[in-house]
């Protein structure tokens, strides 16, 4: 099942015209506050008529301005999750799960118990909202939504009201919801790292528009994305498996450039993860170095080179079979001669990446 979303509208002082392909699996909206992305999620969820043009889901036109077509809300079947949790106060958490399950057409519930063991909330159910932490009640929201039988999930940024310690805390519900729930996730976000920890494909909007879509991993690792992402953000994605938990309380892990040493990574030997390494973490030699205190050195060859209007600059490296950005000085890859084709090393600090930038398995 696939969403296809192409549709203009004009507000008073902003105008939106977008245009992408939503595949099975999560695809993120992504863009600064003020880029349309919530705006977007409404017209697909029927809360916006839009002036023209036309959202379709698999075989079922949901709106189309040149056919008169405008599936109303409560017919779309889509499950929408906000900021906030939005429990009703005066109902237990099994009451205000069990709600969702009145709008599941009839023969297609959702099974309850499964729900409740993927979001983890056995233990809350006898619990009014108000003694629920906010990831709490953000799980609960999900499950509810989870149990009206949707066809496709809408979520707009989930994670926003929460603070560091709660967005950890939810992040892997999310993560196994996407692998999981058998249905397309539409997600809202303006933050890169939940992004990557989530999403198959991304959608880049900036002032009402679309700049860019694509796979997740060939977005995050494209230099061209790296002004829309932002600088400070910008990071590709590798794969890497389990193979090691040292005695010194290191992780080691193996990716196809080589091993890869990280802080301790709560996951069995085996386990398939996926690795966010920011750009700015990345040092790069031509030849291999000596005497560092770094313990992760990978073989890499230069792919893409991206001169910003400053005096930075972003390399693109194929690392094994993963590719890599490094956010360098133009200085620098004057001196080393940095140019599609040539052979580096690319240098990471174990402690450089955050165990919020360690991805479930792929």
């Amino acid at each position: 099942m696939s969403l296809s979303v192409r549709f203009a509208h004009r507000f008073e002082n902003f105008a939106l015209d977008v245009a992408f392909e939503a595949p099975p699996g999560v695809t993120a909206l992504f863009g600064r506050s003020g880029s349309g992305k919530t705006t977007v999620v409404n017209a697909v969820a029927g809360l916006l008529r839009p002036d023209g043009g036309h959202i379709k889901f698999d075989e079922t036109v949901l709106f189309d301005a040149g056919r008169k077509i405008l599936v109303p809300v409560h017919k779309r079947r889509l499950g929408y999750v906000f900021q906030e949790g939005r429990l009703f106060p005066h109902l237990s958490v099994r009451q205000n799960l069990t709600y969702g399950r009145w709008f599941a057409p009839r023969g297609t519930a959702t099974d309850f118990d499964r729900v409740v063991e993927m979001l983890g909330i056995g233990d809350l159910l006898g619990r009014q909202p108000a003694r629920l932490s906010g990831g709490e009640k953000q799980r609960v929201a999900i499950g509810r939504a989870l149990l009206a039988n949707p066809r496709l999930l809408l979520m707009d940024e989930p994670l926003a009201a929460l603070d560091e310690d709660r967005k950890a805390e939810i992040l892997p519900y999310l993560e196994r919801l996407g692998d999981e729930a058998g249905i397309p996730l539409l997600y809202v976000s303006h933050s890169i790292a939940e992004v990557a920890r989530l999403a198959t494909t991304l959608v880049l909007m900036e002032n009402g528009q679309v700049i860019r879509s694509g796979p997740l991993v060939e977005m995050l690792s494209d230099p061209e994305n790296v002004p829309a992402l932002g600088v400070r953000s910008a990071g590709a994605s590798l794969h890497a498996r389990v193979a090691a938990q040292e005695e010194d309380g290191l992780t080691r892990l193996d990716a196809s450039a080589g091993p890869l040493y990280l802080p301790h990574v709560d996951a069995p030997i085996g386990a398939q993860l996926s690795i966010r390494i920011l750009a700015q973490d990345v040092i790069l030699s031509r030849s291999r170095p000596e005497g560092l205190s770094a313990l992760n050195v990978l073989p890499a060859t230069v792919t893409a080179l991206r001169l910003g209007d400053g005096p930075g600059a972003v390399i693109q490296l194929r690392a094994g079979e993963d590719l890599l950005l490094a956010r360098i000085t133009r200085r620098s890859a004057q001196a080393l001669e940095l140019a599609p084709g040539a052979d580096c090393f690319a240098i990471i600090k174990s402690v450089a990446v955050a165990q919020s930038d360690v991805g479930g398995a792929f």
